[in-house]
């Protein structure tokens, strides 16, 4: 199964609303994710540009494009940010993929 790295930042008013009424997003969150078929692995909160970060294990970009759609959607937060995950052996596969490749930068 696929894994994410999914970054929320969410709106002053949401918020605010957590604020008023402090809450363990996650288990909403990971029945969101559970019902296109993936799982939280965990997931944190955070200061900075994003607030909220986690990593989920979905079946495919469009579960994770649809999970980034609803979270959108929602209306919570202003910035969702999807970025997927190799495992290591993944990313040298894919280095000596590349060294096959036959790319050239252009000359200058």
């Amino acid at each position: 199964m696929a894994q994410y790295l999914i970054q929320v930042a969410y709106t002053s008013e949401a918020l605010a609303s957590l604020v008023n009424a402090p809450q363990d997003r996650i288990a909403v969150v990971s029945k969101a994710v559970k019902k296109l078929g993936g799982k939280v692995v965990n997931g944190w909160m955070s200061f900075g540009e994003y607030d909220t970060a986690l990593i989920a294990h979905l079946p495919d970009n469009i579960a994770a494009a649809a999970f980034a759609i609803a979270l959108g959607a929602g209306g919570a937060c202003k910035n969702v940010l999807t970025t997927p995950l190799l495992s290591v052996e993944e990313g040298v596969a894919a280095m000596k993929a590349a060294a096959t490749v036959g790319y050239k930068p252009p000359a200058s």
